[in-house]
């Protein structure tokens, strides 16, 4: 455990995540947080704008600085059980507490995740082709990736990028 933390989780009623977290850090003193994360999304006429989504709907993870018995949590109304393990024990551990703690260094909001589609023209921004301008052919949201038409050698190339090496052209 990274500080001595210890880290938990609860399944709850979806919309209830915020009513939960705040309850549950009221009652036992720990940090509970509601994972969010902030997406782009096209906006009506055209550009975009930022809007906060759970990241996991229905998961509060909860910190206590000292081992806790979570198990009390269920009376918190809202919580369906605290996740555990085939042993029973309901402490994260592994690449769950890892998640967890990771969580909690970005205080429950991932970033941005950027929007491209179909047509739209990017700047490379690492890799082989970096600073080359290509346009987007098919998008793999799922993925995170794209295809794109990448000048080269005077044709132009279908090739696949990652989100992480692209970025919208400026105008």
């Amino acid at each position: 455990m990274k500080g001595n933390m210890f880290t938990y989780c609860l399944f709850c009623e979806t919309n209830k995540t915020g009513y939960i977290s705040r309850a549950v850090s009221e009652m036992t003193g720990c940090r509970a947080l509601c994972p969010k994360q902030i997406q782009h999304t096209w906006a009506k006429g055209g550009g975009t704008r930022d809007r906060v989504n759970d990241l996991m709907p229905g998961y509060v993870f909860l910190y206590y600085e000292d081992k806790a018995d979570i198990s009390l949590l269920h009376s918190v109304q809202g919580v369906i059980r605290c996740l555990s393990s085939t042993a029973g024990e309901y402490e994260l551990t592994g690449p769950d507490e890892q998640f967890a703690m990771m969580l909690l260094e970005k205080d429950g909001v991932i970033g941005k995740t950027p929007v491209y589609r179909e047509g739209q023209m990017i700047r490379m921004t690492g890799g082989a082709f970096s600073g080359v301008t290509a346009r987007i052919l098919k998008v793999e949201r799922r993925l995170s990736r794209m295809q794109i038409e990448i000048p080269f050698a005077r044709q132009l190339v279908k090739t696949w990028v990652e989100y992480e090496i692209v970025e919208p052209e400026s105008k």
